[in-house]
């Protein structure tokens, strides 16, 4: 058949020399939770036709985030993202799904990484920045295990105010190198708690602002204390535009600064492909993982851009390597980069004041509805504290046609807060969408 070259004869003298008495044996190491017994609920098979008609129909069950009044955030943002991106994406002297090993042949999409890289270094206050991770989450990981690396110790504290999905990744990853992830109870403001778990054996503390909760927190105090035990401070940020308006990481002490780039030039997308940015004081750079794009002169004296740092030998290094993500995410890495160039310095605060002026406007809304505001310094995102389940209300609320943000139960289930509800207001929303929420809130409450 054209799409199953391999006869049952085939598979059977394939599974002879490997040893493995089934194809079953060759997912031995998977958890029995994690596999499907039996067929998932589709068609065996269709035709082309059928297919469309199919996925056209399946596509009609999803929302669109501009359908309505829109307030999701917790990780993941509606921004405006200009025509002019995804136009300029499309240039085939920036992108290319090829890696830049060649140089003379690649300069259009070195450039764009070296220049990428140049504004995540201005954004988070660091010197260097690499040329992206996959994403907020696993760039979180990564700088969790460099930080092992730099201090040789096994300890890394996560703040109560770090996203759960973050908190998780790192957990995960961090696993397999044999670190010990102290993970602390959820908290509005995480600060005390922080500066207390901090001892001699610690490598890192890795804290967020704003934090999942949209609390903004000024981690200098976080930075002494961690210094002062010899450990890194790594500073994560979830909502890129916050960069126009709040001090950096750099400013406040950060070691590493990890954050995911998504709000900057690329669309929700049903959750991905998203863009990590990572950035480190310069002493740490040779521990940094991921690729480094440099700039240089060729022998005629000509500028031109390579990558640095980072030779091909060491991505097949397996163990020995510092990371074993050896890629960039390009394709949205050249879309934060257009759309981070458009807007310049001046547009990015700008585009920061429009958002929390939303934000303040949301909060006076929600708090004229009934509702109590957990959140006491924000920049453009809330949590409330709802009358009984806060994801059975963005239920209800759904039925009048609102988003009404993320429970925080979604992210956390077992956090105790399922009455905690989690708002984002951005340049996108407007105030029709914000009376329309305090009008449904307070119809809800009476």
């Amino acid at each position: 058949m054209r799409y199953l070259p391999l006869t049952p004869d085939d598979r059977a003298e394939m599974l002879g020399v490997i040893g493995a008495p089934d194809i079953d044996a060759l997912f031995a190491d998977v958890p029995a939770a994690a596999r499907k017994a039996d067929l998932f609920d589709l068609p065996l098979h269709a035709g082309e036709l059928e297919v469309e008609r199919e996925l056209a129909q399946l596509s009609a069950m999803s929302r669109p985030a501009g359908a309505g009044p829109f307030f999701c955030g917790a990780g993941a943002y509606k921004h405006h993202v200009p025509a002019t991106v995804d136009h300029v994406i499309q240039r085939s002297e920036f992108l290319t799904s090829y890696t830049p090993y060649q140089p003379e042949i690649a300069q259009g999409t070195l450039q764009v990484l070296f220049e990428f890289q140049t504004q995540v270094a201005a954004l988070t206050g660091l010197d260097v920045a690499n040329a992206s991770m996959y994403d907020g989450s696993t760039a979180c990981a990564e700088a969790v295990m460099m930080a092992q690396r730099v201090t040789r110790r096994e300890k890394a504290i996560l703040s109560g105010g770090l996203h759960p999905h973050y908190a998780a990744t790192t957990q995960t990853i961090a696993h397999a190198e044999g670190m010990e992830i102290v993970r602390q109870k959820a908290a509005i403001d995480a600060e005390a708690a922080v500066i207390d778990a901090i001892d001699a054996e610690t490598a890192c503390v890795v804290v967020q602002t704003p934090n999942v909760f949209g609390v903004v927190t000024d981690v200098t105090r976080i930075a002494e204390a961690a210094h002062a035990a010899g450990a890194l401070l790594i500073v994560v940020t979830t909502e890129a535009v916050s960069f126009g308006l709040l001090k950096s990481p750099g400013e406040m002490g950060a070691d590493i600064a990890v954050a995911e780039g998504q709000s900057i030039g690329n669309a929700l997308n049903y959750g991905g492909p998203y863009v990590g940015l990572f950035a480190v004081r310069e002493k740490l750079v040779r521990n940094m993982p991921g690729r480094l794009c440099g700039e240089t002169v060729d022998a005629e004296g000509r500028r031109g851009y390579v990558l640095t740092l980072s030779t091909r030998e060491q991505h097949i290094r397996r163990e020995k390597a510092t990371s074993n993500i050896c890629t960039n995410s390009g394709l949205c890495a050249l879309a934060f980069t257009i759309h981070m160039t458009l807007l310049g310095g001046t547009g990015l605060q700008q585009l920061a004041r429009i958002n929390h002026a939303r934000a303040r406007e949301l909060k006076a809304a929600v708090e004229a509805a009934g509702l109590e505001v957990l959140t006491p310094r924000f920049f453009n995102e809330i949590a409330v504290r709802v009358k009984g389940s806060a994801a059975q209300l963005v239920d209800d609320l759904l039925a009048d046609g609102i988003v009404a943000g993320v429970p925080y139960s979604r992210l956390d289930p077992h956090a105790g807060l399922g009455d905690v509800l989690l708002l984002c207001a951005t340049e996108t929303t407007t105030s029709e969408d914000i009376a329309a929420l305090k009008s449904a809130l307070t119809r809800k409450a009476a």
